[in-house]
């Protein structure tokens, strides 16, 4: 029976990916297809669902807003239940009068709290409640960014937390703005009344004296609300509508509706299937939201078909979610085989080998994927590299799990790959992630292969340095780590030592190459390079070392645990400090402490590493016992016994 057991359990696991793919159900408002159709922001297509998990992102840091009891509800979506992204988004832009009620705004610095005099007892707060705060929070935001110029890395907790505040309810303004002028309650009619007086104002001699006062009152108002609909875009949603525009000359609503009004004379029609959408969901009319979806999608199909695919292919990815699928099978894969090292039984050891595969598929298949919605390697930012590190340490894992057969190879690859998805979960709340290449990194084949070998490079240092915790581990805490455990992860230390110093070394070279290309110089001592340059030199550190005789197993396993430290300072620690040409890729200090905390972790494994042999318990050798008097069957007093007696 137990033979069966790791094949029972991957088709579990493989059975609830499964069941992630089938469509969650919606109201009677045809949400999905909303959420699939195509929009420019950030400089890329993307589909609306996109943009609302990225702005909500960045509020909330969650996909997801819990209406509680007390919150005000359209009816649409109940009280008490979860409200998705987007159908969190469809309240912003088409009901924000609802919106606003919604506690969503994340607030975690107490301080920043105080000094707004909002209600301390709460950690999420409504537009409603932020609105009168406004002036003092953009004041504060000012003297920081504007006035005295503090950088990021220079600023308190509490000035980031203003700075992350007001950027938040900037957000959240020109999100609103993104359909319809704050004041329209039915912009189907109020656009075809303003038409229609234009019109007629066209058509007097002397529009000052003839006009209506009302009528002229209600288009200065409408057309007035334009203004900062195009001011403050946020998303483009308008496709180019005449055969000499590029496809991706979008435009935003408010550009669009004030055309209409003003020039045209007459409304464009992917703008009328928007304004009839927002028309019947702010009067709470399904069929006629449904039928202005499905006639933009019919449009989109036959005149921008690739757009439209490549909403519904995001959209797809977006509810997929193979990253955190894997992360979830990876976890469970690294606590079967660590079980597998107390009792040594070898359905846990294939149970956790096989999940490993099973995660390693959907990570695969969400790296390509993304590749593939990306058009490029996985080399934009801190993000890709994270997944693709993981990636690479994972085969790796298995690769050494192959040949050795002892749950190790499964520990690596299973830790690698859920904190490696951890770490760009985290990466993940800055907002989107498949942003636009600078121009400087725009599609290049020296920077994608260089960012490609030395992400390797990066993965195998990592992957030696987790082979050493696992030695410290085991060998100072445990009495698991016999001879030939030890000898056996000594020689993978070794090899994956020498693998990591030839894509490291190799990376680095294309990296000058490239930079050679874009900068026009090879190397020029930047942060970043001087960090790739450190592993390689790390690398032959220990390489020279072994080879000479001047360390051991332990030394070798210490050693690899400095490899962490240089890597991880190196590939992520960089990135805080502000300064050199890659600034592409930096991220503020809010991860800091991390860095730290991961540093201080391997410091501390270090310390242990070094302890004489006779502390450590697998290498203590088990002490006699001694029979109490009369032995334990009448044998002579004081007579010694194995321990294992």
């Amino acid at each position: 029976m137990k033979k069966w057991i790791p094949w029972i359990t991957v088709a579990i696991f493989a059975g609830w990916v499964l069941s992630t793919l089938k469509p969650e159900p919606q109201p009677d408002f045809d949400l999905r297809g909303f959420s699939q159709l195509p929009v420019l922001m950030g400089g890329r297509i993307q589909p609306m669902d996109s943009v609302a998990r990225n702005s909500l992102l960045e509020i909330r840091h969650k996909h997801a807003v819990f209406l509680p009891d007390e919150t005000a509800s359209t009816g649409m979506f109940p009280k008490g239940t979860n409200l998705t992204a987007i159908q969190w988004l469809a309240n912003v832009m088409m009901k924000p009068e609802v919106a606003d009620q919604q506690k969503f705004f994340r607030i975690d610095n107490l301080e920043l709290v105080n000094l707004l005099k909002l209600p301390d007892k709460a950690n999420h707060f409504s537009f409603e409640q932020l609105r009168p705060k406004l002036p003092e929070l953009e004041k504060q935001a000012e003297r920081i960014e504007v006035v005295d110029k503090i950088p990021p890395q220079n600023q308190t907790a509490l000035e980031r937390g203003i700075i992350r505040l007001h950027h938040s309810a900037i957000l959240y303004m020109r999100l609103e703005l993104v359909l319809r002028p704050i004041d329209s309650d039915n912009l189907t009619a109020d656009i075809a009344t303003a038409i229609k007086g234009v019109e007629t104002l066209r058509s007097l001699k002397e529009p000052e004296k003839e006009a209506d006062p009302k009528m002229l009152r209600q288009l200065e108002a409408l057309v007035g609300g334009f203004e900062p609909m195009t001011r403050m875009a946020y998303v483009l949603t308008i496709p180019p509508q005449r055969a000499d525009m590029a496809r991706d000359n979008w435009t935003d609503m408010g550009t669009t509706l004030s055309n209409a009004v003003i020039h045209e004379a007459k409304l464009d029609p992917v703008a009328k299937h928007y304004t009839d959408m927002v028309t019947a969901f702010r009067q709470n009319k399904p069929a006629e939201f449904n039928q202005a979806v499905l006639e933009y999608q019919t449009w989109l199909n036959q005149w921008f078909a690739p757009e439209a695919k490549k909403g519904r292919s995001e959209y797809f990815f977006n509810h997929f979610e193979p990253f955190y699928l894997a992360m979830i099978i990876y976890v469970t894969a690294f606590l079967l085989a660590c079980c597998f090292w107390f009792n040594w039984a070898e359905w846990l050891r294939r149970s956790a080998m096989y999940l490993v595969v099973l995660a390693f598929i959907i990570h695969t298949f969400g790296l390509i994927y993304r590749m593939a919605l990306e058009g490029r390697p996985p080399v934009t930012n801190l993000y890709s590299s994270a997944i693709f590190i993981g990636w690479g340490a994972a085969i790796l894992g298995m690769v050494l799990e192959r040949i050795y057969k002892d749950g190790i190879g499964s520990v690596i690859a299973a830790a690698a790959g859920f904190l490696t998805l951890i770490i760009a979960h985290n990466l993940a709340l800055s907002g989107d992630t498949m942003e636009m290449l600078v121009a400087v990194l725009d599609s290049n084949f020296w920077l994608s292969t260089h960012v490609t070998v030395v992400t390797l490079g990066y993965s195998s240092t990592f992957v030696a340095g987790f082979l050493a915790i696992i030695y410290i581990m085991r060998g100072f805490f445990t009495r698991t780590l016999d001879e030939t455990t030890a000898k056996s992860l000594g020689r993978m230390v070794y090899g994956i030592v020498c693998f990591a110093a030839l894509f490291s070394f190799v990376g680095t070279v294309l990296g000058g190459i490239w930079a050679d290309q874009s900068w026009g110089r090879f190397w020029g001592w930047d942060p970043k390079e001087n960090g790739a340059l450190l592993i390689v030199l790390w690398n032959a550190v220990i390489l020279h070392a072994r080879w000479g005789g001047m360390i051991k197993e332990r030394g070798l396993m210490n050693m690899a645990l400095i490899g962490n430290i240089i890597t991880s300072f190196s590939w992520f620690g960089v990135n805080m400090l502000g300064i050199g040409l890659h600034s592409y890729g930096f991220t503020d200090d809010s991860k800091f402490t991390w860095l730290m905390i991961f540093i201080g972790s391997q410091l501390a494994l270090i310390a242990v590493g070094l302890m004489p042999k006779r502390w450590w318990r697998s290498f203590q050798k088990p002490q006699p016992a001694v029979v109490p008097p009369g032995g334990l069957s009448g044998g002579p007093k004081g007579k010694h016994v194995p321990a294992a007696a």
